[in-house]
């Protein structure tokens, strides 16, 4: 008897969808298509833009290259200022710097190791002359409050080095 429980359950609910009465529907469906078809309003007037003479004096005219800081680029790329694209990337290169929280520090026969962690939560261990974040960064100084490095940024035709810092996150 209760296995026949169901299938009778199936056939009731079953038989409340065999009376299709969809007169009311089919009527309102008619009525809409004897509708007139609208008309497509017309397309806005064009604005007439007031025209503008732009006379540059004794300026420099707005759309040619301003060579005052080329002087500059060209050092920098006489100095042989670049990274090193023969090197192998380590880990931490392929995150940005900003990403990366500095949890810790250890000390092992006198050398200095911090701990970085990535935003997956992976911890990794990085000492003086590492690199990470996406800019060629090379970790000169570590402390135990932060992680000094020297990044490459490219400019113009060349490179220039800036010092990046990532400080010890509190509370992590």
């Amino acid at each position: 008897m209760m296995r026949w429980l169901p299938v009778a359950a199936l056939v009731v609910f079953l038989s409340g969808c065999a009376g299709k009465d969809m007169t009311d529907l089919q009527a309102y469906v008619e009525e809409v298509k004897a509708r007139p078809p609208s008309g497509i309003s017309p397309p806005p007037e064009p604005v007439e833009v007031e025209t503008y003479l732009y006379v540059s004096g004794d300026r420099r005219p707005p759309f040619t290259p301003d060579t005052e800081g080329e002087e500059q680029v060209q050092t920098e790329v006489a100095s042989g200022i670049q990274p090193d694209f023969n090197r192998r990337k380590e880990e931490l290169e392929f995150f940005p710097l900003d990403s990366l929280r500095m949890v810790g520090t250890l000390e092992q026969e006198d050398q200095t190791w911090a701990l970085v962690k990535t935003r997956e939560g992976t911890i990794h261990r990085v000492t003086a002359g590492n690199h990470m974040g996406r800019n060629y960064g090379r970790i000169v100084e570590i402390t135990e409050e932060r992680i000094k490095l020297v990044e490459m940024l490219k400019i113009g035709v060349g490179y220039q080095e800036q010092e990046a810092e990532v400080a010890l996150a509190v509370g992590e």
